[in-house]
């Protein structure tokens, strides 16, 4: 799952937007608050937690319940001025003791969904609560049982207020998490998601790099690319830009306002959708096209049997590990293609491309150079 399961957007003004706080963070506060009043009678409020970026804010309770084996808290969720259907909605965490050895458990309440479709980061069958923020969740019980002296045996239960109903108003469906939304977030941070806004900030970095002379550029999709990359290639933090989805904002402005080299990195996903020429890579604003893809496959080897299984994947993530199990380097080809399409973005502008393609966790996947 990536941030677009639980984003179908509008467009906001480019003015000075306010940010807010993901899905994730939401529940992991309503899970220190529920679980300290467990183990102390008292909830705190405003509960603090610190995110995995180094930040702590404090989250106000709106609801809380305790009884001898359960505690729940709620916590509102604030998008900032981000459009997310999720802003606004009521994000409850209830914890209880498990039996010694059972170790951190996590289950959908109502309104969160269940994944039921292979290619997502989270297993069939489990909650849809995606890594960072079971991390996140997981850090805070493991830290409060061992301050009270106690194994980490606890179920975590989160539950969204009308999630069902919200998740029908995003890709949930499609992908197969059936049921609700997802907990998203990997920094814990939602940033106001304004296009006009953020493309300004794309050109403003580009501006910043070619007033300090830097001769090499980074613009990647996400964290975990912009981090292999950036260590890759040796860069400085003002060498990277924060492109997001916006390569063809990224790409166009370069086109007039050149730098010596750029580096585009970015997920297999986000990457296929490049290949395929999309400029805004964005989950609501362009999908991969798994008949492309098994066409790509094919170039490569794959039968007929591989592509029809490819053309009925769930996920580009799906197809990606249906091609590995074959011994076709689906990545290496996809790099290729997204850098001939950066190229032609670029019009002959003297930028020298080159693309790097990498898994969820940043491993380096392709380099096309």
């Amino acid at each position: 799952m990536d941030a677009g399961e639980n984003e179908i957007r509008l467009e906001k003004p480019a003015t000075a937007l306010r940010r807010g706080w993901t899905t994730g963070a939401c529940a992991t506060a309503g899970t220190k608050a529920a679980l300290t009043a467990l183990l102390t009678g008292d909830f705190p409020d405003p509960v603090e937690i610190t995110l995995p970026k180094g930040e702590t804010p404090s989250f106000a309770l709106a609801r809380e319940t305790i009884t001898d084996n359960h505690a729940m808290a709620g916590i509102i969720k604030d998008a900032g001025d981000d459009p997310d259907v999720t802003h606004g909605a009521l994000v409850m965490a209830s914890v209880h003791r498990l039996p010694q050895g059972t170790g951190i458990v996590f289950k959908a309440g109502i309104g969160v969904g269940t994944v039921t479709k292979n290619g997502l980061p989270i297993p069939v069958g489990e909650a849809a609560i995606n890594p960072v923020p079971r991390r996140m969740m997981t850090e805070v019980v493991t830290a409060l049982c061992a301050k009270h002296g106690i194994a980490p045996d606890i179920e975590i239960e989160i539950a969204i207020e009308n999630g069902a109903e919200l998740a029908l108003q995003t890709w949930n469906p499609r992908l197969g998490i059936i049921g609700g939304l997802s907990v998203l977030g990997t920094t814990g941070i939602v940033h106001p998601y304004s296009c006009a806004a953020w493309i300004h900030s794309i050109h403003r970095g580009i501006d910043v790099a070619r007033a300090e002379g830097f001769p090499h550029v980074l613009g990647a999709t996400g964290s975990s690319s912009e981090k292999t990359a950036q260590a890759f290639h040796g860069l400085s933090d003002l060498a990277c830009l924060d492109m997001g989805d916006f390569a063809g904002g990224l790409l166009k402005y370069l086109r007039v306002h050149p730098v010596p080299r750029l580096t585009i990195a970015g997920g297999f996903a986000k990457m296929c959708k490049l290949a395929q020429g999309a400029l805004d890579l964005h989950s609501g604003r362009s999908q991969v096209d798994m008949e492309w893809l098994a066409a790509r496959a094919a170039e490569l080897g794959a039968d007929a049997a591989l592509q029809k299984r490819i053309q009925l994947a769930n996920t580009a993530m799906e197809a990606l590990e249906l091609t590995r199990d074959q011994g076709i380097n689906l990545p290496t080809v996809i790099a290729a293609r997204a850098r001939a399409a950066a190229l032609e973005t670029l019009r002959g502008a003297p930028v020298a491309v080159d693309l790097m393609v990498t898994d969820r966790a940043g491993a380096l996947l392709a380099h096309a150079e």
